[in-house]
């Protein structure tokens, strides 16, 4: 496969010199599992629009990490070995940073999946599990290179890869919230900073979870100024202020819905794609109730409805069903949208505490609060 190097390419390539006898860009242009961890530590750096979920990495990490405490790679007889324990790969991918909530999902089945998709021609499965016992291995004839006749076991640079990401990951995420924090302590002082902050949060290149946790803050304030009177006869009507509710965590990939309005009872999906495939399958998960997309883009909704329509158009036949669906379109709220939204949230003295919510809803999205 064509190999996109990105900004972190260059540190998988150095590890690998260190380890590899300077046979880095030789490994990585042959070995399907670093080719794999090159696709999925794009998010290193500032500017990557891909999520930074670690569920894929740390099964691939407590995998090797146990192979390395067998010491394997030097004794060598890991087709012997009777597997980790499904419990303590889990309990170990937990303590790891931002790995607290992570689910079984990877281990069980999704990792394997994404490894295929990349690597149709590959003959290997980078896990193997023995559903029965329950046991696990990382493939070792994924992690066994051959370059000019030497054999080269690749768990430790592989171990130190992931380690080197995280890192990276953490000192980009500590930065945000030093910075978040420091926001909070100067908004009074300084609300033009403030402001400018959170409007640099809207943009395309943004880390998708980071928008997602912006654009609930701000349509949190900006949907509790409006109230609504609602009851069962016209002489008794409640008066009720409308409140969003973010309803999971930014990186499930658990197929909900992302944000829920009380009493309205609208639902919101945050989404980076202009996918006629992605907004149907939304549509479908609730059959076909209106759906406001948030969308992380600078394009304009009719445009973005607009992609939308000819796509529709492009993939299916039925004019009847495109109008269905079109008109579980609720809304569209564009980047130019969220900060008019937020415009008017400052006008309504709500700046402080969209600050306040950001940070609480990163402390959470990111289990910061259990490494302070």
């Amino acid at each position: 496969m064509l190999i996109q190097k990105h900004n972190f390419t260059n540190v998988i390539i150095s590890i690998l010199d260190k380890y590899c006898q300077n046979y880095g860009n030789s490994i990585l242009e042959k070995s399907e599992i670093i080719q794999y961890l090159n696709i999925k530590t794009k998010a290193a750096h500032h500017g990557s629009k891909s999520r930074s979920g670690f569920a894929n990495h740390y099964a691939i990490y407590v995998l090797i990490e146990d192979y390395l405490n067998g010491e394997f790679q030097t004794k060598g007889n890991y087709t012997n070995y009777e597997g980790a324990r499904f419990t303590d790969l889990l309990r170990r991918q937990r303590a790891l940073p931002f790995g607290s909530k992570l689910q079984n999902h990877a281990l069980n089945h999704r990792l394997n999946q994404e490894f295929k998709r990349y690597f149709p021609m590959c003959e290997h499965t980078l896990i193997i599990r023995d559903a029965e016992s329950n046991r696990y291995w990382i493939n070792e004839k994924l992690i066994i290179t051959e370059q000019e006749g030497k054999t080269i076991n690749l768990a430790v640079p592989i171990k130190e890869i992931i380690d080197a990401y995280i890192s990276v990951r953490q000192k980009a995420f500590s930065e945000f919230m030093t910075y978040c924090q420091e926001i909070i302590d100067i908004q009074k002082e300084s609300p033009e900073k403030a402001i400018q902050f959170i409007k640099g949060l809207f943009r395309p290149n943004v880390d998708a979870r980071i928008f997602e946790i912006a654009s609930f803050a701000v349509l949190k304030y900006y949907y509790a100024e409006q109230r609504i009177y609602w009851g069962w006869s016209p002489d008794k009507l409640i008066e009720e202020s409308l409140i969003l509710y973010k309803t999971g965590r930014t990186n499930a990939n658990d197929g909900g819905i992302d944000f829920v309005m009380k009493p309205l009872g609208r639902f919101f999906q945050v989404t980076e794609t202009v996918d006629t495939g992605k907004y149907f399958l939304d549509i479908d998960k609730v059959q076909r109730y209106p759906i406001t997309f948030v969308v992380k883009t600078n394009e304009t909704s009719d445009k973005i409805l607009e992609k939308i329509t000819n796509q529709a158009e492009a993939k299916y036949s039925i004019k009847a069903i495109i109008e269905k669906y079109i008109k579980s379109v609720e809304e569209i709220i564009n980047i130019q949208k969220l900060i008019e939204i937020f415009e008017k949230v400052l006008e309504s003295g709500y700046g402080a505490n969209v600050i306040e919510e950001i940070v609480l809803q990163s402390r959470v999205e990111f289990n910061v609060e259990s490494e302070e």
